[in-house]
């Protein structure tokens, strides 16, 4: 079995962190260090992951970073063939969950592998529409050869649940220290260009989603839309995605109106707020700071600007 590290960043995990914990001892695949990255937790996250065997990397809250916070996780633990990251609210949906992922590693040719994302238990029909639309059943693998096909979708990834070849992690140069997101989707798209490729892995599934309000749907898709502006390398090297947004759409009036036409002007207002933010971060460069700062979910990004 090839040495692997697990990596978690946490801030006030909450009651599913226990959940999460518990899970992840019931594993079948033995894992050699777990670190979490806590970012000033208030709560018993600490001390709950020393309990249950984790070494743990204390940062402030204001210097978090979504690339920089993980890279310096790995640069603290580097020892390891294949280093695995999980989100705090990411639970394994089973004890394969490790074992599942790391197969894919077995083909040399691999660089790294994200799993499979399931609704959590009570999810809305929006919040499980998309987990079934994003996280198909059946494995996939891509290489660059794939980016005429699908267009950036070829390197759609999770920072949820990750997983990179640490000799194909250092060749690409870790992840990048200041994005306001989306470091996980730069690391796959240099790992493409360089060769290597990467697996989607239907079998190995966490339970994770998010029930969004119509504001937050909005400074979601601003920050996306940062994130392709500041990233235009990303569209020069493997396109867009035409087509997409319209062909999810369309699936997801078909299984939310099926099943509560109620809720049909909500996903409207959802498309609209979407679409709205998506352009704004685009050209997020003309707008105010305040107002940048307004419109994003990671609010603190423009802090520290």
């Amino acid at each position: 079995m090839m040495n692997v590290n697990l990596y978690i960043p946490t801030l006030n995990a909450g009651d599913k962190w226990p959940e999460l914990l518990r899970a992840l001892n019931r594993q079948t695949y033995p894992v050699n260090r777990r670190v979490v990255i806590d970012s000033g937790s208030t709560d018993e996250t600490v001390e709950r992951a020393i309990a249950a065997g984790f070494e743990v990397i204390k940062i402030a809250k204001a210097s978090f970073d979504h690339g920089g916070t993980r890279q310096l996780a790995i640069e603290t633990y580097p020892q390891a063939e294949v280093y695995v990251f999980l989100t705090q609210d990411a639970i394994p949906a089973d004890e394969s969950m490790l074992m599942n992922i790391m197969v894919q590693f077995n083909d040399p040719q691999i660089g790294m592998a994200y799993g499979r994302q399931l609704p959590r238990a009570g999810a809305t029909l929006m919040e499980t529409h998309a987990r079934l639309f994003n996280y198909p059943v059946r494995t996939q693998v891509r290489s660059l050869e794939d980016a005429g096909k699908y267009g950036i979708k070829t390197i759609s990834c999770s920072n949820s649940f990750a997983a990179y070849r640490s000799s194909c992690f250092l060749e690409a140069g870790g992840f990048p220290l200041g994005t306001i997101m989306g470091e996980d989707v730069i690391m796959a798209g240099k790992l493409l260009l360089k060769g290597w490729k990467m697996a989607y892995v239907g079998d190995a599934c966490v339970y994770h989603s998010h029930d969004y309000t119509i504001r937050e749907e909005f400074e979601r898709y601003f920050d996306i839309g940062v994130f392709h502006s500041d990233n235009r390398w990303i569209f020069e090297s493997f396109g867009r995605a035409d087509g997409e947004g319209f062909r999810y759409a369309k699936s997801e009036i078909g299984y939310v109106g099926r099943r509560n036409p109620f809720l049909l002007p909500k996903i409207f207002c959802s498309f609209i707020a979407k679409w709205l933010g998506y352009k704004l971060g685009l050209v997020y460069r003309i707008l105010p700071k305040d107002f940048r700062r307004a419109f994003s979910m990671y609010k603190g990004y423009w802090d520290r600007l």
